[in-house]
């Protein structure tokens, strides 16, 4: 025991024991570093969903241009000065509203003046009946020739057309006494005058030569006009020949439309008019819709997104947008198949529908697609999955959202996409 302690005690017996201490613990450590090797980093965890499976119409989207049913231009009938003006600029108005007032004074003079007209054309005819009345009592007593019986005769058939004549300038008279008071003659907005009071005015039948007051335009209905294209024509004509889809030409087809700060389409109309011919100009065919506009959302000249059936219904599967990522000009999703092991799908995208993008090809309704964590992993790994339902992730139509032309996608979207997917991951699947 003492000699043991003694060379504890030397310094170069400390020194041996140290550099076997370490060798000791460099061991363990390459053996404890060997084993985490060969166990490998853990699987990522990605969420997964499966395509919703349902019966799908298809939306074709264009642009269109509000316009009022009834545009009326308000002009004066009769000459004079206007006296008053009734009407707030750029207010409702119901038809039968006093919207101007032409001083009436001349026009009631000319009425009252061929009123006595009328009455004394009458007198006459009276007096004319009269005397027929006497010829013919003479002329069986022989006491008068009947060519004096034929003047009284004709003398009454010509009182009878200048009553008639008087009448009918007493008509005139009254009319223009009455187109004095310029009325709504429709429900709708007014738009500001352009005659104040005290202005002369000029009346007439004729537009180049009467004076326009004002306009005004209906407000519910309103139409809204879109142009379609020679293609999309073409199409709408061979689905109503195969009986997926009624044409517009022969009766009314949904149609929805939306604002500038609007989604989802909220309004709901119908078209009602279609043009027979296509404009060779632009090579487009002009369509009409009918919407409701009770709150007078809705204003003419606004341009809107319009949105009609652009095919029939069938069966479709759907998934997120997240879920599609972009490999060049190729569209792919990456599905976990039952081994957890991530598989690569080329896919053939199609419109947005219910916030949702329909697969035309590639998918299968029991596949799990990764729909979080397409940067994580690459086809071939294994992964851990925590499933969602894929209806979940629906979301609100974007800006460009509902294209029709099932090779691309909204520009927007497909740009996110192609930021969202590493590089590596794209080699990869090129790979």
């Amino acid at each position: 025991m003492i000699n043991i302690l003694k060379l504890a005690t030397r310094p170069e017996y400390v020194a041996s024991l140290a550099v076997g201490f370490v060798a000791i613990l460099a061991g363990c450590d390459s053996s404890s570093n060997a084993k985490l090797a060969n166990q490998g980093p853990p699987p990522a965890v990605v969420t997964v969903a499966q395509p919703v499976a349902k019966d799908v119409v298809e939306w074709d989207e264009y642009t269109g241009r509000l316009e009022a049913v009834q545009v009326v231009e308000v002009r004066a009938r009769v000459s004079g000065y206007i006296s008053q003006v009734n009407f707030k600029d750029g207010a409702k108005v119901k038809k039968g509203d006093l919207l101007y007032v032409i001083d009436p004074r001349p026009y009631i003079a000319e009425r009252d003046r061929t009123a006595a007209e009328v009455e004394r054309v009458s007198a006459q005819l009276e007096l004319a009946k009269n005397d027929l009345a006497r010829a013919e009592r003479l002329l069986k007593s022989r006491a008068i020739s009947e060519e004096e019986y034929d003047t009284r005769s004709k003398g009454v058939r010509q009182q009878e057309a200048a009553l008639r004549s008087a009448e009918a300038v007493l008509q005139e008279a009254k009319l223009n006494v009455e187109f004095t008071q310029l009325r709504a003659p429709i429900d709708g907005i007014i738009s500001r005058t352009l005659k104040t009071v005290g202005n002369l005015v000029v009346g007439g039948s004729n537009s180049g030569e009467a004076t326009l007051l004002t306009t005004m335009g209906s407000i519910d209905p309103i139409y809204v006009y879109i142009d379609a294209d020679e293609q999309s024509v073409l199409k709408y004509r061979r689905l109503a020949r195969e009986g997926l889809r009624e044409s517009a030409r022969h009766g009314p087809i949904p149609m929805e439309l939306e604002l500038a700060d609007e989604k989802n389409f909220p309004h709901k109309g119908f078209t009602d008019f279609v043009e027979p011919r296509l404009d060779p100009t632009t090579g487009t065919v002009r369509a009409r819709g009918v919407f409701p506009n009770p709150d007078d959302q809705l204003s003419p000249g606004f341009f809107v997104r319009v949105r009609v059936h652009g095919s029939g219904t069938y069966p479709a599967l759907l998934v997120s947008d997240a879920a599609i990522g972009a490999d060049q000009e190729k569209k792919f999703v990456l599905v976990v198949n039952g081994d957890n092991v991530v598989e690569y799908r080329a896919v053939k995208p199609g419109p947005f529908i219910d916030g949702l993008r329909v697969i035309r090809e590639g998918l299968k309704p029991g596949d799990w697609v990764i729909v979080n964590g397409l940067q994580r992993v690459l086809p071939g790994v294994k992964v851990n999955t925590e499933k969602v339902a894929m209806a979940s992730l629906a979301k609100g139509r974007g800006a460009n959202a509902a294209a029709t032309d099932g090779e691309k996608l909204p520009p927007r979207k497909q740009d996110d996409m192609e930021k969202a997917t590493p590089k590596k991951q794209k080699a990869g699947a090129r790979q």
